[in-house]
């Protein structure tokens, strides 16, 4: 379990609805988070970083924050995750910074956009090479001590840095979110790191990306053919292929529309054979 998360469980990767300068339908993307949640979904996973420009930081936190305010269930049942780290600078890629001091400042301005006293799950967002790992993990650790963060995760880390992490953090570290996809499997190591440290496994992009996702069945022909003899959408076969690899999976496919996301958690309940997944591969 991660808070009331079910390892093993499909959540909410709310980043499409606001990035790369995409400014959302609103309306659109409470209906699909509202879908997801009545759909059983019990982690929403953002980030400040999750903006359709530098100017507007925090957009997809504050949006998440007004679905759950919006929704008639029970609010304090889901996990809000979010991430501290990336920096969306103006006419440039994301930037990195890593210093302490700088990752409790995004802690405390994602508090405020999220209408939180402590947030669930607060999680590194990259790496700073200009920055010792142990300082940016040092102030996950300090979050946790001042109360600010309830569980701390790390993201886009590398085997070494997970066991860094975790002798800092100990039981405090609950998480590592790393991109994995039928396109994308290079981060075996880290899940079985994860496994060995009872960590949950938070894969991004697991459907291959925002832009290769729609292509999925093409460039992965297995995953369409399993899809088609089971009567479900290539992603549902991806995602319960996901499920299968390990029981800490947690992945978060984005979406922004309610029948996509929908479609994604039906794939909890796809069990495929031994024979589906060697062909899976």
């Amino acid at each position: 379990m991660i808070g009331k998360t079910r390892v093993g469980a499909i959540g909410l990767g709310a980043m499409p609805m606001s990035v790369g300068g995409h400014m959302p339908d609103e309306e659109q993307s409470i209906r699909t988070i509202h879908a997801a949640l009545d759909a059983g979904v019990t982690l929403i996973d953002t980030a400040d970083a999750y903006a359709p420009s530098a100017e507007q930081v925090g957009h997809n936190e504050r949006l998440v924050a007004k679905a759950l305010a919006l929704w008639g269930g029970d609010a304090d049942s889901v996990l809000v995750a979010t991430k501290g780290g990336h920096v969306h600078v103006t006419d440039a890629p994301w930037e990195v910074d890593g210093r302490a001091e700088y990752i409790k400042q995004a802690c405390d301005a994602s508090l405020k956009r999220l209408g939180v006293e402590a947030i669930g799950l607060y999680q590194h967002h990259r790496p700073d090479p200009k920055v010792p790992y142990e300082e940016s993990i040092g102030a996950l650790a300090d979050l946790l001590a001042a109360g600010k963060i309830r569980m701390a995760g790390i993201s886009n880390a590398n085997p070494e840095q997970i066991r860094l992490a975790r002798s800092i953090l100990g039981d405090g570290l609950v998480s590592v979110q790393n991109e994995y996809s039928p396109r994308f499997r290079s981060s075996e190591p880290e899940i079985e790191v994860c496994q060995e440290l009872g960590l949950a496994f938070l894969s991004w992009s697991p459907l291959g990306g925002m832009k290769l996702a729609r292509e999925l069945g093409s460039r992965h022909a297995a995953f369409a053919e399993v899809a088609a003899e089971r009567g479900v959408s290539p992603y549902q076969v991806c995602l319960a292929w996901h499920l299968a690899r390990s029981p800490i999976m947690i992945p978060i496919p984005g979406a922004s529309r309610p029948e996509t996301i929908l479609d994604s958690v039906r794939a909890a309940d796809l069990e495929l054979s031994p024979e589906e997944l060697a062909r899976l591969g």
